[in-house]
């Protein structure tokens, strides 16, 4: 069949919008029809070139929703008609990182991740000249039509809307679960975030759904504090214009630090610097996700020192078949807030003004496709 979509042949070159060709769904696949992408900081990391990756070309998007078409043979928590949220987490199941409860580091989905294929080492894109187009994270979420794996295909009831469903196959999903998954922050200990972008936004709901207090937002734009304080920071701070360590260790914490940091950008500095707001044995947790060779640079004695920790956070540490749903169950009660972090729907069409737009730090909240 064919569908339209958004193609990167050149690391930091713009995409091409083209007509491809795109394969059945084999056993264990799901193919949808794509009704919404978010535009994540990771894809623009990834069309930067950024994690050193060798899959060109390739289709990027991996936050979206859409409904299923056509399912593959012995696939059975999926049919035609049904809504569902595709995920970059396809577990195999039988590893021990899955049989202990951590599907998120799967240790045979994280070898092929970013091989641009599916799970059998093939692709299902190809373009007019019948070259093969690879995959991202197993999604492509920048294509009308896609092929994924069942098993990273969640279903989400048809009462919640698919715009606002895509949002839980990555910010939502990842900034919720870094708090209650990988975290697993308690009522009343305190939260700052560096960075408010859709997963940070994300980190400071799944804080205020933990009633976290204070739950501190750090970021450069100034912009960001109303979404920030909606989604419920209890403080904002402009790191343009102020240095957080003092503001947060003195000011708000009276001295003693926050128990828990997230890093949600993925910048060496903003590491470093939010390092020093924690409280002795507070934890850092490392959600945002650097270039290949950047460095951070720390004072490792104050680590046994202080009992501080530093986490890696992968996915917010998500089972997404049963937290996405979970989720959909809070955002349909209106405990999780969705709706407001849209700021704005454009067609694929758009996607080089999204990436400048992301590039100039212009989007606040979730720039989303409408397919």
């Amino acid at each position: 069949m064919k569908t339209k979509a958004a193609v990167t042949r050149s690391w930091g070159e713009p995409m091409t919008i083209e007509e491809l060709e795109l394969e059945s769904p084999k056993a264990g696949e799901v193919l949808i029809k794509v009704a919404h992408t978010g535009f994540c900081h990771s894809d623009l990391s990834a069309w930067k070139g950024i994690y050193g990756l060798d899959v060109l070309p390739i289709v990027l998007g991996h936050e979206c929703a859409g409904v299923v078409q056509e399912v593959g043979a012995g696939v059975t928590h999926l049919k035609p008609g049904d809504h569902a949220v595709s995920c970059w987490q396809a577990p195999c199941g039988t590893c021990e990182s899955c049989v202990s409860g951590n599907t998120h580091i799967c240790e045979n989905l994280l070898p092929s991740l970013g091989s641009g294929k599916l799970m059998d080492g093939t692709a299902r894109f190809k373009d007019k000249n019948g070259e093969v187009i690879n995959h991202a994270l197993y999604v492509s979420g920048f294509s009308e039509y896609i092929v994924s794996p069942a098993i990273a295909s969640v279903k989400v009831p048809k009462e919640l809307p698919l715009d606002q469903a895509c949002l839980l196959g990555c910010a939502v999903g990842t900034g919720w679960g870094a708090v209650h998954r990988s975290a697993m922050v308690k009522t009343g200990e305190s939260v700052a975030v560096w960075g408010c972008g859709g997963i940070g936004l994300n980190i400071i709901q799944g804080a205020r759904l933990a009633h976290a207090y204070p739950i501190i937002a750090v970021d450069l734009e100034g912009s960001k504090e109303a979404l920030a304080r909606e989604m419920g920071a209890t403080h904002f701070i402009n790191s343009s214009k102020e240095d957080p360590v003092p503001i947060i260790r003195e000011k708000i914490t009276g001295g003693k630090g926050v128990h828990y940091v997230f890093e949600a950008i993925g910048d060496p500095g903003a590491y470093l610097q939010s390092f020093f707001v924690l409280k002795n044995g507070g934890r850092l947790m490392a959600v945002g996700i650097p270039s290949c060779e950047e460095m951070v640079t720390l004072p490792f004695y104050i680590v046994p020192f202080q009992a501080n920790k530093i986490e890696g956070v992968l996915y917010g540490s998500l089972r997404h078949q049963i937290d996405i749903p979970r989720l959909a169950d809070l955002a349909l009660r209106g405990d999780l807030k969705l709706e407001p972090m849209i700021t704005q729907h454009c067609k694929l069409e758009d996607v080089n003004g999204m990436i400048e737009a992301m590039e100039k730090r212009e989007i606040v909240g979730r720039w989303v496709f409408d397919f």
